[in-house]
């Protein structure tokens, strides 16, 4: 499976969603692959959050080589799963994709979680590193339920 996570400028949320897969696809022994993007390109090329380096460093999890990029249509056919972090990432993701936007492959992240419900993870881009501690966890959490759900099929 193919797996890529979306949020605003690919620096805070969705690169740790990016490591916590990647180090869960690591340690479940998966055939997986994961990557992560941007809707907007205010940060391309550059690493992510140092807040977001630090916290999943402290997790174990080591994300500084990772490089924000935009997420483009062409990652409509290359990705079998597609989440957006929120729901302002998930309209923008309709806008760039337009009608090739796939429903059944792109969803809100926490959906996976908690069907229907439409919740968001909270950007923390505009808060101290205390603020990057409940989005850890809640992004590790949907990604332990991912993996449950699919590793299986």
């Amino acid at each position: 499976m193919k797996i890529l996570f979306v949020c605003l400028g690919n620096i805070c949320r969705s690169p740790i969603a990016e490591g916590v897969m990647r180090n869960l696809i690591a340690q479940n022994h998966l055939d997986w692959q994961v990557d992560s993007a941007g809707t907007e390109s205010y940060h391309i090329g550059k690493a992510p959050h140092p807040h977001s380096q630090a916290v999943c460093k402290e997790n174990g999890i080591d994300i500084s080589l990772q490089k924000a990029r935009k997420f483009v249509k062409e990652d409509l056919k290359r990705y079998d799963k597609i989440y957006a972090l929120a729901s302002d990432v998930l309209f923008e993701m309709q806008r760039i994709a337009g009608s090739q936007l796939d429903e059944n492959k792109v969803m809100l992240f926490l959906n996976e979680q908690f069907p229907g419900q439409q919740r968001s993870v909270s950007d923390p881009w505009y808060g101290d590193k205390d603020g990057y501690y409940p989005v850890f966890a809640e992004i590790k959490s949907c990604c332990e339920a991912i993996v449950n759900k699919y590793a299986e099929n």
